[in-house]
């Protein structure tokens, strides 16, 4: 019988924690059942098996990234809304490692198609409008920007500035300039 108290949610919301602790390749069910003083066979009636558990902390991590990025793009356009979002991400990767690193499990495509991943999309086609990128154009831009972000955080999180000048934001704040100069300017087949 389930431990009063417990329920799918929780149970998400309390992995995500233990991501941002100890690192999302390290969330177990058996790590989470210790956390809760629960025998693991009890977490089953929240959560199938760790992939389960793996992806409900991922699709969490989706959810809060999109809110976050969608407040943060309200009302601005051009560089402003692509900075905010940009933004967005490396806070919240500082912030929440853990489902920052889930936020980029791979999930099947029935899973994908359900999640906060196209909303991410969606904003990102919504900020290069404001450049005036025709539509075949901003699949290439959003995959650009997604790996130009990402990338840095990644490189940022894992120390890899840690032994370098100028300072990272410094180098941030380039970064972005020049992702807008790319898009403001966007080469045309």
């Amino acid at each position: 019988m389930p431990r009063a108290g417990l329920n799918t949610e929780k149970v998400t919301t309390a992995g995500a924690e233990l991501a941002d602790e100890v690192g999302f390749d390290q969330v177990t069910v058996s790590a989470l059942a210790r956390r809760f003083g629960v025998t693991v066979a009890s977490l089953y009636s929240h959560v199938r098996s760790g992939h389960d558990l793996r992806t409900r902390i991922a699709l969490l991590a989706l959810t809060e990234l999109a809110d976050r990025a969608t407040d943060a793009a309200a009302g601005r356009s051009g560089k402003q809304a692509l900075t905010a979002i940009a933004d967005v991400y490396r806070d919240y990767a500082r912030e929440h490692p853990g489902r920052y690193a889930a936020a980029r499990l791979r999930l099947d495509p029935t899973t994908a198609a359900a999640s906060a991943g196209g909303r991410h999309s969606r904003l990102l086609r919504a900020v290069l409008r404001g450049y005036q990128l025709p539509e075949p154009e901003q699949t290439h831009a959003v995959r650009l920007i997604g790996g130009a972000i990402h990338g840095y955080v990644s490189l940022e999180t894992s120390g890899g500035f840690d032994h370098s000048d100028p300072d990272p934001q410094e180098s941030w704040s380039r970064a972005l300039d020049a992702l807008d100069a790319l898009l403001r300017n966007w080469p045309t087949n």
